[in-house]
C-alpha cells in the first residue's frame, strides 16, 4: 500500500483540477497579482442569495430616480468588460445607439445680471444665442426642436422625504418651437444655427443655492427625428441680482436705562466678498454729579453676520392630506454665522467730550462658513424662499467711578452690561463694468428733453399732424445757394 493513502484518504500530490482551483483562487485574492496577469478569463464567483432583500433595493433604486436597473447595469458592464473589437466606435452596434443630431448652444449675451430690485426699476436680461445642430449619421429629417427655458425650485425638507414632486418643482418660463413643420438637415451643409432671443422679465429671484432651498434656471432642448429617436440638451443659466450702492446707513440705538446712544453707520449694500467700513461711535458715556462721576468704559465689541433663511416646502398632490388639504406647504428656518471676530482695542474714548469711537473692517469670512458654501445673496422669491443678513453687535462695558479733582485716577465699581444689538445687511452681486441692456442704445427723439446748450441739446421738433404736406417753392432759387440738386417724384 502506498504510504501517500492510508485508511482511504489520500495524502499525496493533489489532482490536476484542484490545483486549477486553488490557483485561482490565489489569484482572486491578491488584487496585485489580478492587476498583472494578462489572462482574459473571468472567474464568476456566484454570491448568497438575497432574494429576499431584492425587492426593497429595487424600489430604493426607482425612488432615487435610477434610469437602469440592476440587471440592467450588470449586463452593461459585462459587455464593457468583454472588451469586443467590433464595439469600437465604428462598429454596427455603436452605430445602432449613436443620436441621429448632435446638439451644441452658443449664448452670445453677457452673463445674466439683473440690475436693481424687483419691484422698481429693473428691465430684465435680453437673452440671446445660437443653438447648433450637427447631423450624425448622414441627413436627417426633424419633425420638432423645441426649447424651454425652466425654472427648478427645490428643497432639501420636503413634506415626503422620497417624492421627487415635494422635493423639486419645475416650470417652464418660455418656450421656443424653431420650426412647425419637418427639416431636413444635411450632412453636406455640417452644423447648422437657430437662433434664439427672449427677454427674461425682471422680477425672478436670482439663481440662488441655499442651505435648505435653491432656485436655478436652466435651457432644456428636445429634439425628435422622424423616426422617433430624442435628443435632448441641457445648459445651466445662472441669474445674478446687483444693487445699485447709495448712501451710506446711519442707525441710532438707546439703551435704557442709561444715557447711552450707539450711532453706527453702514453702507448701504455689501458683498458675498470683500470686508466693508463700519462706524460707531457711543454717546452718554459719563455721568457728573457735585464731586463723583461714574463712567462706562468700553472693553470688548464682538461683531458676527448671520444669515437667515426661509423656505417654504409644497406638498404635491399624492401627500397633500399630511398638512391638511392640498395647496398647503411647511416652513423651515435655517441660521448660519458667515463671519464674527472679536475687538478689544483701537478705539477712541475720550470722557471730557462724553463719547468714545472707532472704526472696524467686518466681512463674510468664508472659512468660518461650515456648511452652503459662499453667502447667498438677498431673495424675496414668491414661492417662499426668504434669505436676509443681519449684523449683531455686542459691546461689553464696565463702570468706573472717579472724583471730578482727579478724573485720570478713576476706580472700578465692579458692574458691567452686555449691550446687543442688530441692524439688516443687504448682500448683493458686485455690479462691476455691466450696465442694462436698455441703457445700451442711443436715447431716442422723445427722451431727450430740452436744456442748456452746454448740456443736452433741444429736441428736435415734433410734426404739428400725422400727416405731412409738401408744397411747391416759388421764391429764388439763388437764395438757396449754389449748390441745388433736382428732386423728381414719379
Amino acid at each position: 500500500m502506498p504510504i501517500n493513502r492510508i485508511l482511504g484518504i489520500d495524502f499525496g500530490r493533489r489532482s490536476q483540477q484542484q490545483d486549477i482551483t486553488q490557483a485561482q483562487r490565489n489569484r482572486l485574492d491578491d488584487p496585485l497579482k489580478r492587476r498583472q496577469s494578462g489572462t482574459q478569463t473571468v472567474t464568476e464567483i456566484d454570491p448568497p442569495s438575497m432574494e429576499h432583500v431584492r425587492p426593497s433595493i429595487a424600489a430604493i433604486t426607482h425612488i432615487k430616480g435610477s434610469s437602469k436597473s440592476r440587471d440592467g447595469r450588470k449586463e452593461s458592464k459585462d459587455r464593457s468588460g468583454s472588451r469586443d473589437v467590433r464595439s469600437g466606435p465604428g462598429s454596427p452596434r455603436a452605430m445602432s445607439f449613436q443620436k441621429p443630431v448632435k446638439l451644441a448652444m452658443v449664448v452670445e449675451s453677457p452673463p445674466a445680471m439683473f440690475f436693481n430690485v424687483a419691484t422698481a426699476s429693473s428691465s430684465g436680461y435680453l437673452l440671446s444665442g445660437r443653438l447648433q445642430v450637427t447631423p450624425q449619421s448622414g441627413d436627417v429629417v426633424m419633425d420638432s426642436i423645441t426649447m424651454y427655458l425652466e425654472a427648478t425650485t427645490s428643497t432639501k425638507k420636503p413634506v415626503e422625504h422620497r417624492c421627487r414632486e415635494c422635493a423639486t418643482q419645475v416650470s417652464d418660463l418660455y418656450e421656443w418651437n424653431f420650426f412647425q413643420k419637418p427639416k431636413t438637415f444635411k450632412s453636406l451643409n455640417g452644423t447648422q444655427d437657430l437662433p434664439f432671443s427672449h427677454l427674461i422679465p425682471g422680477h425672478l429671484p436670482a439663481t440662488t443655492h441655499g442651505q435648505i432651498g435653491s432656485i436655478d434656471y436652466s435651457l432644456h432642448v428636445r429634439a425628435r427625428s422622424s423616426d422617433g429617436q430624442e435628443t435632448e440638451f441641457r445648459r445651466d443659466l445662472p441669474i445674478g441680482r446687483a444693487l445699485m450702492p447709495g448712501n451710506d446707513k446711519n442707525s441710532v440705538r438707546v439703551f435704557p436705562p442709561t444715557n447711552l446712544n450707539l450711532h453706527v453707520t453702514l453702507p448701504s449694500v455689501i458683498h458675498p466678498i470683500g470686508s466693508f467700513p463700519v462706524q460707531c461711535r457711543m454717546t452718554g458715556i459719563v455721568t457728573k454729579r457735585d464731586d463723583t462721576q461714574n463712567r462706562w468704559r468700553l472693553r470688548k465689541l464682538t461683531w458676527r453676520i448671520e444669515e437667515i433663511e426661509t423656505v417654504v416646502s409644497p406638498a404635491c398632490p399624492k401627500h397633500g392630506a399630511k398638512l391638511g388639504g392640498e395647496g398647503k406647504g411647511m416652513q423651515h428656518e435655517a441660521h448660519r454665522d458667515l463671519g464674527a471676530a472679536e475687538i478689544r482695542n483701537g478705539f477712541k474714548t475720550d470722557f471730557a467730550d462724553n463719547m468714545v469711537e472707532g472704526e472696524f473692517e467686518a466681512s463674510c469670512n468664508l472659512t468660518n462658513v461650515r456648511e452652503g458654501g459662499r453667502a447667498q445673496c438677498d431673495v424675496d422669491s414668491p414661492n417662499g424662499l426668504k434669505i436676509s443678513h443681519i449684523l449683531v453687535l455686542e459691546l461689553v462695558i464696565a463702570e468706573e467711578w472717579a472724583s471730578n479733582k482727579k478724573p485720570q485716577s478713576a476706580t472700578p465699581t465692579g458692574a458691567a452690561r452686555v449691550l446687543r444689538t442688530q441692524f439688516n445687511l443687504c448682500v448683493t452681486e458686485r455690479q462691476g463694468m455691466g450696465i442694462a441692456w436698455n441703457d445700451e442704445e442711443p436715447p431716442l427723439y422723445e427722451d431727450v428733453e430740452p436744456g442748456p446748450p452746454l448740456y443736452l441739446p433741444d429736441s428736435p421738433p415734433h410734426y404739428a399732424a400725422d400727416l405731412t404736406t409738401m408744397e411747391d417753392y416759388t421764391g429764388d432759387l439763388h437764395e438757396l445757394g449754389e449748390d441745388i440738386g433736382e428732386l423728381r417724384l414719379e
